[in-house]
């Protein structure tokens, strides 16, 4: 029953972020569009304030969607792979004493070194 509820309580969470993302880019949208007509709401865009946020939320999307891909890679390919990333991830923190590095850098130089290890052992399997 805890599992059932922790899995709705992230599926709403993914409904609630998605949409938050498209009001997101229909803003943006929007301001583009008024952009060039406007100089002061150009101004405001270009101000350093409203790209460092641009920045961060780019990489951030791009960690999301490389974690993604590779989520969905081990959920519905390859169950060895799950458990070498839940391996490689306990390991990864005994072995990482960095605390100033974000979960998310953390999380995908986990995923990218059991990809790595994975492919590497994948060489000398032999094929279907």
């Amino acid at each position: 029953m805890a599992n059932d509820t922790q899995m709705d309580d992230l599926h709403t969470r993914m409904v609630r972020v998605t949409d938050d993302l498209r009001a997101i880019q229909r803003e943006l949208n929007c301001a583009a569009m008024q952009a060039p007509s406007d100089p002061e709401l150009m101004e405001a865009l270009s101000a350093l304030p409203e790209t460092e946020a641009i920045q961060v939320l780019t990489r951030s999307l791009d960690q999301m969607r490389h974690f993604l891909w590779f989520y969905t890679q081990v959920m519905s390919n390859d169950p060895e792979l799950g458990d070498k990333l839940r391996q490689s991830s306990a390991s990864q923190v005994v072995e990482d004493g960095n605390m100033d590095t974000s979960f998310l850098d953390k999380l995908t130089r986990a995923d990218e070194a059991v990809l790595l290890r994975y492919l590497a052992d994948a060489k000398d399997r032999k094929p279907n």
